[in-house]
């Protein structure tokens, strides 16, 4: 059976964890891992379940055409006794649109035939005789969010039984296969209990019992089939006609309960499985945070490549998984700017001789009129982050080593400003560490009428975006640009120093992020003067070189470890297509 193959490979769907945007840990949305090994065998599962492979057929069930013609003599009592409308005679199933083959004794039948495809309804939301404390239980899709029960009982909110009778509303048996038709499509539970909806629902109520269970799996196997059906333009909505006409897979009623039993079994055991991946990705990565923290608990350059040693033994076991590379790199850049990646060389110039050459290069320039002199800043000083610098370095801001401005967005009616040579970067630009181009341009006359045009070798940095509450994007123009209003531009008085400083703010991400104050919500806004104000480590100048150049070779050896994850990824899921195709053959 194809069962056997899916418990022959547990390995290979336990082993495929996405992560998304390449960082976080756990399981779920916004940086966080996903266990889609596991995700894709539960949809196997339902597949082979409504092909028919997942159980043996016996010769002995009666066929679904018997069932079907006890469904009509139901749906024509029902009718008679006025418990339903007369329903509408749907399309034969032709040929043509029966996408696979069927064991014997199934039968293609469209979902209409069934069960009666109800919608629902919403009362005033300003009558509160509309409305109650313990009523008439009555869901919206939002209450699906996130559940993953077979049955529900109850939504966040009662109906009165007038909200009942003065809406759309329906009141449906215990039984129903409730159906989210919008925002979004393919939610699906069983009433366990009488209950209504909103009109986000084309519900199923079977006319013979004993089905619910078995539609219930087939349509969370067809709910994206059902969506590509929909319809609309601000959201997609399926119609309750179209929802009647949706082909179900129908097998005898003695098979449904075999393989509504089998699907649980196994649903159970991909349950087990996702608890222990989860178990074993938190130990994992609690042991990477471990090992990792010894690194940056080092003392000196010495101590840490004793400490690095110990951890490369290791390196095949330890950083398997995109969050733990990314790890290991934000670790180096921790290191780099904590003077404890390279060691230092006394005989150097310390930093405190480079900071009085760039302050004579500053008033050079304030004396030639070339810069205006800075502004003394409103912001509070911000404290020292709290570790002790080695020798030769020294806390600088960035107001010590260059220039700031600013941008703006010249008038978009204007087409003398817009479609020039001159790259206008903004945050979409702002995707790697080196800004050559962007993707709108400014002409020369928008810079002579007032839009600042910054020389190449300046540091842009981010200052208003919607990402800001989890990265600080930070780059070097390689070429003469202007920036809109939500970046900031760095004109460096010695731009030698440029590529630590950039390093520098990289290894200092999390702590910007993290601790700088920001204002506004779904657009973040750092407060400049408190950023500039900032203090940051600066090394003796060739100690800035030894470091970037470490960092780079380390970086290499992080890019190396990921290539070979998403080759092996790769491998492993051209593999998985390969079961699937066999088991569904």
């Amino acid at each position: 059976m194809s069962t056997d193959l899916i418990t022959e490979h547990l390995d290979l769907w336990t082993s495929a964890i996405t992560y998304n945007n390449g960082k976080g840990k756990g399981r779920g949305k916004n940086g966080e891992s996903e266990l889609t090994g596991i995700q894709k065998l539960r949809e196997l599962i339902l597949e082979l379940a409504v092909r028919g492979k997942l159980v043996p057929q016996d010769p002995e069930d009666e066929p679904a055409s018997k069932l079907l013609e006890r469904i009509e003599v139901e749906k024509a009592r029902l009718y008679k006794e006025g418990k339903i409308k007369k329903p509408k005679k749907l399309p034969e199933v032709t040929e043509e649109e029966k996408p696979f083959e069927l064991p014997p004794g199934w039968k293609w039948v469209r979902l209409g035939n069934i069960g009666q495809i109800v919608g629902g309804g919403t009362p005033k939301s300003g009558e509160p005789s509309f409305w109650s404390e313990d009523g008439v239980k009555w869901l919206t899709p939002a209450d699906l969010y996130g559940f993953d029960e077979k049955y529900i009982f109850s939504g966040r909110r009662d109906i009165s039984w007038e909200g009942l009778e003065r809406s759309s509303a329906t009141l449906m048996p215990k039984g129903s296969v409730l159906f989210s038709s919008r925002a979004p499509i393919g939610y699906v539970a069983i009433a366990g209990g009488p209950l209504s909806t909103n009109q986000g629902f084309k519900s199923c109520v079977p006319y013979v019992e004993g089905m619910s269970e078995y539609l219930f799996y087939f349509l969370k196997r067809s709910g994206q089939l059902i969506h590509e059906a929909a319809s609309g333009t601000t959201f997609k909505e399926i119609s309750g006609s179209k929802m009647a006409q949706v082909l179900v897979a129908l097998p005898p009623q003695n098979e449904q309960s075999r393989i509504v039993e089998k699907v649980d079994e196994l649903m159970a055991l991909c349950d087990r499985l996702e608890q222990q991946t989860s178990d074993q990705i938190s130990a994992h990565e609690t042991l990477v945070d471990t090992l990792l923290d010894t690194l940056t608990r080092s003392q000196d350059a010495a101590e840490l490549a004793g400490n690095w040693a110990r951890l490369a033994e290791h390196f095949d076991t330890l950083f398997t998984t995109e969050h733990s590379i990314d790890r290991l790199e934000q670790t180096i850049l921790q290191l780099a700017v904590m003077g404890r990646l390279v060691p230092q060389d006394p005989n150097e110039e310390p930093a405190s001789v480079l900071l009085e050459r760039i302050e004579g290069e500053k008033e050079r320039l304030v004396a030639e009129g070339r810069i205006k002199p800075p502004k003394k800043l409103s912001g509070n000083q911000v404290e020292e982050p709290s570790f002790q610098l080695p020798d030769g370095w020294v806390w600088v801001t960035l107001t010590q080593l260059g220039v700031f401005s600013g941008g703006k967005t010249p008038r978009k009616s204007n087409g003398d400003y817009w479609n020039g040579k001159i790259p206008w970067v903004t945050p979409k630009d702002m995707g790697s560490e080196d800004i050559f181009d962007s993707v709108d341009h400014v002409t020369d006359k928008a810079i002579q009428d007032g839009l600042d045009l910054h020389e190449a070798g300046g540091l842009l940095f981010v200052v208003r975006s919607g990402i800001l509450r989890r990265s600080f994007p930070v780059a070097i123009t390689q070429t003469q640009c202007a920036v809109n209003q939500d970046l900031k531009a760095v004109s460096f008085f010695d731009d030698k120093v440029n590529k630590y400083v950039r390093l520098m703010l990289k290894g200092y991400e999390k702590y910007i992020v993290a601790n700088l104050t920001k204002t506004g919500t779904t657009v973040e806004s750092l407060k400049v003067d408190e950023f500039v104000s900032q203090k940051f480590p600066l090394p003796p100048f060739e100690e800035q070189n030894r470091i970037i150049k470490k960092v780079d070779e380390l970086m290499a050896l992080c890019e190396h470890l990921k290539a070979h994850l998403i080759e092996a990824n790769k491998v492993q899921t051209e593999l998985a297509e390969s079961i699937v195709n066999k088991a569904v053959a």
